[in-house]
């Protein structure tokens, strides 16, 4: 398994990867397949989400092939920083991938002098649950804003950076 830091000029990558998590698990995403086919389907999106300021994405390559992928990005809160659009193929499922694409996404947050890495999480996905907890992430009892449904949260786990 390889990981690979990813550049706006690998939006193509990006969008592959992003557009299958959004089919295969759309009850895991805040986002919507529909808001980024269509119109919401342009490079110069997915640019700019590879572009956001002091993100960090990386994605996971198994007999280069991407297999996951996943994002660390600021947030307003001094010290605090955020793993989002973590996801893993299914055929990639229980081969270490998720644990790879953490850890690399906690490498980036500690080189960030970041203090806590935070995640949201949706109830009910044990998997994901499971993956986070086993790393070192614990549920603060935080509720993240609604889903895109209006009527689901997420969880909100936190791991402290030492």
């Amino acid at each position: 398994m390889k990981l690979r830091v990813l550049s706006p000029d690998d939006w193509q990558i990006w969008r592959r990867l992003r557009l299958a998590a959004l089919t295969e698990a759309p009850y895991a995403f805040g986002s919507r397949l529909a808001d980024w086919q269509g119109d919401g389907d342009r490079a110069e999106r997915w640019r700019d989400r590879l572009a956001l300021p002091g993100s960090h994405n990386v994605i996971a390559l198994l007999d280069e092939q991407p297999a996951g992928m996943a994002s660390g990005v600021p947030t307003d809160e001094p010290g605090v920083v955020e793993l989002i659009s973590m996801w893993v193929s299914p055929a990639a499922r229980g081969l270490g991938v998720g644990d790879r694409l953490i850890q690399q996404i906690e490498r980036w947050a500690r080189q960030e002098r970041a203090t806590v890495l935070r995640l949201s999480v949706i109830r009910g996905n044990e998997a994901a649950q499971k993956l986070y907890q086993r790393c070192g992430f614990v549920g603060t009892g935080g509720l993240d804003d609604p889903m895109p449904d209006g009527i689901r949260h997420e969880d909100v786990m936190e791991k402290m950076l030492g």
